[in-house]
Order: C-alpha cells, then structure tokens, then sequence
C-alpha cells in the first residue's frame, strides 16, 4: 500500500484550465491554491507553468509580452525562455517552473513545494 504524505514524492497536481483557455502561442495568469502562475504555451511547444512575477522587481509578467517564443516583462524589458524558465536577458536569472501535464483538454499544475525565485541584487 502506497504512503501518501511528506517526502513520498507524491505530486499533487491540480486542474488550471482547459487547452480552449490557453492558445498556443499565448500566455494567462491563473491562481493554483495560493500560488499564482502563468502559464504559457510556445509555438511548437508543450504548455508550461512559470511563476507569474518577473524575479526582478514583481512585475506581473502576463502584462509583459510573449511572441510565442520569449517572455518579455513589461518594467525593464527582461527577457526569459519559458521552455527552460531561463534567463535570455539578462542571463543570470530565471523563472521557476511548475510541473506540468496536460491530459485530455484539461492543463494540470503542481506547485508544492517550489518557491518563486528573485534576482539577486
């Protein structure tokens, strides 16, 4: 018999939305619990979950833009990979990913456990 609990590795993934609410080459901010994420489809892509707030200042990144292949926040131009979550510009710095599922039409998040990451300085 399985153990639920701490430190078992049990993911606790959780229905976002559905792939009719995000398209590809899109992006949208939603609330996972008390997390907020955006998550983002690239072109080409698979969908992914990234924390919503640009790591420099807490800017909210869904008011930045995305043409379907980089992240641009809106404040200071930043620039980020959200198939990695790494920094594109500058490059010392990145996004937290979220693990992501998609099955059937419905988009599933985890987020337990994973903290929002900030740039240093």
């Amino acid at each position: 018999i399985a153990q639920k609990g701490a430190g078992s590795g049990t993911m606790a993934f959780q229905r976002v939305c559905s792939l009719d609410d995000l398209w590809e080459g899109d992006m949208a901010a939603f609330d996972v619990g008390d997390t907020e994420v955006l998550l983002i489809w690239p072109n080409g892509g698979e969908v992914r979950a990234v924390q919503a707030m640009c790591p420099h200042q807490d800017i909210a990144l869904a008011e930045g833009q995305f043409d379907g292949k980089t992240l641009v926040c809106r404040a200071h131009l930043w620039q980020f990979d959200p198939a990695t979550g790494k920094g594109v510009n500058p490059t010392d710095c990145a996004l937290a990913l979220y693990p992501t599922k998609v099955e059937g039409d419905d988009i599933f998040v985890d987020v337990d456990g994973i903290q929002p990451l900030h740039a240093a300085g």
